[in-house]
């Protein structure tokens, strides 16, 4: 007769090795199980590290560095990459939605998460050059200011000198910089770097103050709004409504860059835009132009003047660069319903 204390334990093996065959056809990677069991070390097991995780931005997955925008469902995005699915969607032409639950996201759907905001600032992160955490909202001025090693210039770098290195070797650097003792004639490449810069500075200078001398001057507070072309691949281009000077219709035309196939498939970005003549003008218009913010946009841009003669064969200006700080403006842009400037004309008499 057959022992049941033996049968059990003979069953328990067989057993045991159905039940890890599951567990491992069903648990976790051995990797991750790893990475759980370490848990309770280090970074991970902080507070503040687990709230960076939640906190995260849904599209960078980074914490974000300033506005905080959220979608009807909660989800958070940066402020830059809010503006960049915007940005995006305009180019596709299509409806913006959210990178985590696909619902419609705009200007005036999303909201600001202040309390996100706020959490975020005083999460602990870590400076660039001296690994130490400092609470977000203080960290810029440690590492603008205050960090020993921040990268530095040699203070002799106007004439030359192209050390960079931490901002404590500084110091022991410019008591032995060669530059100094150098003669004049060897630091005038150096010099004359600085002299191009200002040169150009003062004729822009010069400039505006010889074009606020003219007989004819005139501005317009002006809107530009997006269509598409007719063409087979439909391109984004922005258009103003018509508005007078110089008793004369005129039209200011942009399009992104330089009417690229797809600018989506680019990183940068830039707009350009001309000027268009839409009446018939019995003598030659020779105008010079320049786009400022004006008191109804919040566009940052540096102001540039253009020229040209307007005739009745040459109605539109060449494309000009709309001289934008960076890729993050010209986003910002794109993402607004309207782009809003004023454009200053100055019409050189006979």
């Amino acid at each position: 007769m057959a022992d049941p204390e033996a049968a059990s334990s003979s069953s328990e093996p067989s057993e045991i090795q159905e039940n890890d065959e599951k567990t491992e056809e069903f648990g976790e990677p051995e990797k991750k199980r790893q990475k759980q069991m370490k848990l309770g070390d280090g970074k991970a097991d902080k507070l503040e590290h687990r709230l960076g995780g939640i906190l995260c931005c849904a599209v960078c997955l980074d914490l974000p560095r300033a506005a905080v925008y959220q979608c009807t469902n909660g989800h958070l995005m940066c402020a830059g990459c809010f503006t960049h699915l915007l940005a995006d969607a305009r180019l596709r032409d299509e409806i913006a939605t959210c990178p985590n639950c696909r619902i419609e996201i705009s200007k005036t759907s999303a909201s600001r998460n202040l309390a996100v905001e706020k959490a975020v600032s005083e999460l602990p992160s870590e400076c660039q050059f001296c690994g130490k955490e400092f609470p977000r909202n203080t960290l810029e001025r440690h590492e603008e200011v205050l960090c020993d090693e921040r990268i530095a210039n040699c203070k002799y770098s106007r004439i030359g000198c192209p050390w960079r290195g931490p901002f404590h070797e500084g110091g022991e650097h410019e008591k032995v910089c060669a530059h100094p003792h150098r003669s004049g004639a060897e630091v005038m490449d150096a010099l004359q770097v600085i002299d191009l810069k200002s040169i150009e500075e003062k004729r822009l200078y010069d400039c505006v103050f010889e074009l606020l001398s003219y007989e004819k001057i005139t501005f317009n507070d002006l809107q530009m709004k997006p269509y598409r072309t007719d063409e087979f691949v439909h391109k984004l281009f922005y258009e103003t409504s018509r508005f007078s000077a110089f008793n004369n219709q005129w039209v200011v035309k942009a399009r992104i860059n330089n009417s690229q196939r797809d600018p989506t498939q680019s990183s940068e970005r830039d707009m350009t835009y001309q000027l268009i003549l839409k009446t018939k003008t019995t003598f030659p218009l020779n105008l010079h132009y320049l786009i400022l913010r004006g008191p109804f946009g919040d566009m940052k841009v540096d102001p540039k003047i253009y020229k040209f003669e307007f005739t009745d064969q040459e109605n539109e200006s060449p494309y000009v660069c709309l001289p934008l700080p960076d890729t993050a403006e010209c986003n910002r842009l794109l993402a607004a319903k309207a782009i809003n400037f004023r454009l200053i004309m100055f019409l050189m008499s006979k």
